[in-house]
């Protein structure tokens, strides 16, 4: 990501770390680049005359953060307070295959992908329900 110098502080007077602006153009760059159609249609391939596609779902977020100004109204202080500035940001990508596009002699036919872990979840969740039906079933019939 780019970063511009801090406009506020002389070049002279630049800590050792070297004060930096963040530049949401950069992030916003590198999100775009991420988040492209080559990520939801994978590079095809070909094999004994089938051809696979395989396509997966894409999600994205961008974060970012600024600020500016002055604690306590001075103009900064040797004891951390003061000054102000500011920055940040990032963003985040989540990627799942969904299944694959199988093009042959017999036209083009979708193959959806299996996801084990939310057949897995699906099955706990419904058995958490039905456990839980039961006992309050249960609990209601003993009242009585």
């Amino acid at each position: 990501m780019a970063a511009t110098p801090h406009p506020e502080q002389p070049d002279d007077a630049a800590p050792t770390h070297a004060r930096t602006r963040f530049d949401p153009a950069a992030l916003t760059r590198a999100a775009s680049d991420t988040w492209t159609v080559r990520r939801v249609f994978g590079e095809a391939y070909e094999r004994g005359g089938t051809t696979v596609v395989p396509v997966a779902k894409v999600q994205g977020a961008v974060m970012t953060g600024s600020g500016t100004g002055e604690v306590g109204g001075g103009g900064g202080t040797s004891s951390g307070e003061g000054g102000g500035s500011g920055g940040g940001g990032g963003y985040a990508t989540r990627v799942r295959a969904v299944g694959v596009y199988v093009v042959d002699d017999t036209g083009v036919h979708w193959r959806p992908a299996l996801d084990l872990n939310r057949v897995v979840l699906g099955g706990q969740v419904v058995g958490a329900v039905v456990l839980s039906a039961f006992s309050l079933a249960w609990a209601l019939r003993r009242r009585r």
